[in-house]
């Protein structure tokens, strides 16, 4: 069973402006408003209630090695970990609406103890940002994928002790534009890295066998979906922290996810900001695309015990 749990945290994201805290806290209950909760229920779907995040301070600090609200960052992954272990020992498989791209370390320390499990990271930036290239590690929202495969701060990639979440070469990135500041360093390091403009110029099936032939070939107990809708050109997605011109069309997304998820251990989605939806015309566009992509989401994967 599909189980949609709700993780509004912001925490990894930066101020969108001075006093102001980013939007994407609300985005679960506007997919909500949307009809999503309703379309994936008539599937057969639950509701698996919300895990709330700590209050937002804007306390990065430069020359500090610490990011913006690493303590209610750490303390959501674990509650969410807990969540996601909860649902994952009951069988079901869990959808999880964001919120900001910080989740994957929740999603990483539960799957961690479970065996060894591999990463789609879809995603119009790499995230590949850490201490050893940047000297301004101040949101993970922007250091997710980094953190995820162990390149972080010990108290970020090594929560609940050991590291990393996921093994480099189970780690797949699908959705970077070719201009990526990290691009080059993240294709030495991860599996593969599948630009956008690739993943739009090849058909979908095509796209997912290169990153199922790692992270689903019989090695490994499973795998995470992530996807952050910034993956999503602007032109059809503005609403959301860093838009990037070049990204895929609604249409190849769609295809992309229903492709990726019948397999997967369970998904995330980050990053969309009602604040940027005054209309709601995103929330409804964004609910279609993740209805029709993820509505077979767990259905065919593989099943470990505890």
């Amino acid at each position: 069973m599909l189980t949609l749990i709700s993780a509004p945290s912001n925490l990894g994201l930066r101020p969108p402006q001075p006093g102001a805290v980013p939007g994407t806290s609300k985005a679960p209950e506007a997919l909500r408003e949307a009809g999503l909760h309703a379309r994936l229920a008539g599937l057969g779907a639950a509701d698996g209630g919300v895990v709330l995040p700590g209050r937002y301070l804007d306390d990065a600090r430069a020359g500090v090695a610490r990011s913006r609200n690493q303590d209610a960052v750490l303390d959501h992954a674990r509650r969410l970990a807990a969540r996601i272990s909860g649902e994952l020992d009951a069988g079901h498989t869990p959808l999880i609406l964001g919120g900001d791209c910080s989740l994957v370390i929740g999603a990483g320390l539960a799957l961690r103890p479970r065996g060894r499990y591999g990463l789609i990271h879809l995603d119009g930036h790499t995230d590949f940002r850490h201490p050893g290239n940047s000297t301004e590690c101040f949101s993970l929202a922007g250091e997710d994928l980094a953190a995820a495969v162990g390149l972080h701060w010990p108290a970020i990639a090594g929560l609940g002790g050991g590291s990393p979440y996921f093994r480099p070469a189970d780690t797949v990135h699908i959705g970077c534009r070719d201009d990526d500041e990290h691009l080059a360093e993240a294709s030495e390091v991860i599996a593969q890295v599948i630009p956008a403009r690739w993943a739009s110029e090849n058909d979908a099936a095509t796209v997912a066998e290169l990153a199922l032939a790692i992270v689903d070939a019989g090695r490994l107990d499973g795998y995470w979906l992530h996807l952050d809708v910034d993956i999503l050109d602007p032109a059809h997605m503005p609403a959301v922290d860093s838009p990037a011109a070049g990204g895929l069309s609604p249409a190849e997304l769609t295809a992309l996810l229903a492709a990726l998820a019948p397999r997967a251990t369970g998904a995330q989605v980050t990053v969309f900001d009602p604040d940027l939806d005054p209309d709601g015309r995103y929330a409804t566009e964004l609910t279609g695309i993740l209805a029709a992509g993820l509505q077979h989401l767990g259905r065919d994967r593989a099943r470990p015990g505890p």
